[in-house]
């Protein structure tokens, strides 16, 4: 399949086969992506939760307006933002740096206190608005990945985050659940699956100058 075509294959899976699950090969390939997701600075503020245990995933499907695909999936992906980001964290991010690259820190100071005095100036409410958006950074890599290694996906919002993190004690994790993303393979009675995709026409989606 080429690129496209591959892309013309994902959609948003309705109704999983609850029997397939993803190989630890594939479910690793997924793990790999996020974390090779482009973020922001190269932060990392976001975290991503894997849950294959169908009992839990029971207790969270009344918090997700009892779509199925939380359940009936092979595995669930719950995107996660930091409930703060701290000096701590930048300095972990800059340690790293000069462990992988051997950058000197001579060069790494100036960076690491912009970014410690960028983030002071923003509120809790604004950093967290800001881990937000590198969740979707990372949800659109992840079904993009899905697309290739011919595994369905469902990107979701519509889950109560508040209950979601009482149940999975995200709290003291210091972390607050954002986005869904069930996994697996599709159902051969999904009737989405056959819809057409209905897109806006190429030149009405991109300007060229």
């Amino acid at each position: 399949m080429t690129t496209i075509n591959k892309l013309k294959w994902r959609y948003a899976t309705k109704k999983f086969d609850a029997s397939k699950l993803l190989s630890d090969e594939k479910l690793n390939t997924l793990k790999q992506a996020f974390n090779l997701t482009a973020t922001s600075f190269g932060l990392q503020t976001i975290k991503l939760i894997v849950i294959e245990d169908k009992g839990i995933r029971e207790q969270l499907v009344e918090h997700s307006y009892n779509q199925k695909q939380v359940l009936e999936a092979s595995h669930l992906l719950i995107f996660c933002i930091q409930n703060n980001i701290s000096d701590e964290d930048i300095d972990n991010h800059f340690d790293n740096v000069k462990d992988i690259r051997e950058t000197p820190e001579t060069i790494l100071e100036p960076f690491r206190n912009d970014l410690k005095t960028m983030m002071k100036g923003k509120t809790i409410k604004e950093r967290q608005e800001w881990s937000v958006k590198q969740a979707y950074i990372a949800l659109g890599n992840l079904m993009t990945v899905c697309a290739f290694e011919h595994i369905d996906s469902c990107p979701m919002e519509g889950f109560n985050p508040q209950a979601f993190d009482k149940i999975l004690n995200l709290q003291d994790k210091n972390l607050k659940s954002v986005l869904l993303l069930p996994v697996g393979f599709r159902d051969e009675n999904d009737m989405f699956a056959d819809f057409k995709k209905v897109r806006k026409q190429l030149e009405d989606a991109v300007i060229e100058m």
